[in-house]
């Protein structure tokens, strides 16, 4: 009898370092940990993982499901979306 294969998974990771004002920041959600970071970067990752997540569940997908090409891609579209978002807000 073989043994069964473990469930994939997979998670996203976000680490920001350029925090100068004391706070200690950690958010876990859907398949995400964030750690550190000032108010603003901190925030940006946040809804980066939030919208990498949206756009999965859209998709029909799982985060453990896509290649590596396919979670870049998604990426990339979320970046420039969040990256955007935020230029508009402060022009």
């Amino acid at each position: 009898m073989r043994d069964a294969k473990p469930d994939k998974s997979a998670a996203l990771l976000g680490l920001a370092f350029d925090n100068d004002d004391g706070h200690s920041r950690l958010t876990r959600g859907k398949n995400f940990v964030l750690v550190g970071g000032s108010q603003d970067s901190h925030s940006m990752m946040q809804e980066t993982a939030v919208k990498i997540n949206e756009q999965l569940d859209r998709e029909g997908k799982r985060l453990e499901d896509v290649s590596v090409r396919e979670l870049r891609d998604i990426c990339r579209d979320v970046v420039k979306s969040v990256e955007g978002r935020k230029e508009k807000d402060e022009g």
